[in-house]
């Protein structure tokens, strides 16, 4: 007779359950680990809230390096890499999306690139999506005056600025960076920035210089000149 219910338990009773104990540990054991590869990924999709819009958390890289030195690969190679983004921006920092929150947070977030001695000149870029509770004019007046209360010596450029403050506010987030060449990379849209020049000039003309101009006029005045001798001769 056996006292103990666990020794009247058949050789191949106690496998099974160690087999089922085992086959638990490796499930908890798996779950852990791939909860901690997800958290440890270098990036990962956020959902965004906002339609067209795809959030990439990074982890160990900083947002503002990463995209400026894509533009800057593009730009310089002019090669196509994508065919459905259109613009990439970073995000630095987040707060909520409502003035004294974003006049608190932005005290602090633009004292690395405006606080004296730093200083530079800047624009302001603004975009909400979601929202409509955000007076645009007003909450560019607000951040600009921050920048200027930490360095009087930070003037607003909007031709050519060293850094250009995005400011984008989805549903009740405000998204902040401050990032540089906004200008030089097409206001850092992925279609734009690997146009030639020659591109930029057939879609633009007004961007001639004032030699290229008169060149111009003056062929065209030199083909219609020709055109009417032409003319005149088939006529005589």
């Amino acid at each position: 007779k056996f006292s103990d219910p666990e020794e009247r338990l058949s050789g191949s009773e106690r496998e099974e359950d160690e087999d089922d104990v085992e086959a638990a540990l490796k499930k908890e054991v798996g779950q852990i680990r791939a909860s901690t590869e997800q958290k440890l990924r270098r990036f990962q999709s956020v959902e965004s809230g906002a339609n067209n819009v795809v959030f990439i958390r990074t982890r160990g890289i900083e947002p503002e390096n990463l995209v400026h030195h894509i533009l800057k690969d593009m730009h310089a190679t002019k090669k196509k890499k994508t065919r459905v983004i259109l613009r990439m921006l970073p995000i630095s920092g987040t707060c909520k999306a409502f003035m004294e929150d974003m006049k608190k947070y932005t005290e602090t977030f633009f004292e690395p690139w405006f606080k004296a001695p730093s200083k530079g000149t800047f624009q302001i870029v603004y975009k909400a999506r979601n929202n409509s509770h955000m007076s645009r004019e007003e909450v560019i007046k607000e951040l600009a005056g921050i920048v200027g209360s930490l360095n009087p010596e930070n003037k607003v450029d909007l031709n050519n600025p060293q850094y250009t403050i995005v400011v984008e506010i989805i549903k009740n987030v405000c998204c902040l960076s401050v990032v540089k060449d906004y200008v030089l990379f097409r206001k850092y849209n992925l279609q734009e920035v690997v146009k030639s020049n020659k591109d930029d000039t057939q879609q633009n003309p007004s961007s001639l210089t004032e030699d290229q101009n008169l060149k111009a006029v003056k062929t065209e005045t030199e083909e219609e000149e020709k055109s009417s001798k032409e003319v005149n001769q088939e006529n005589k």
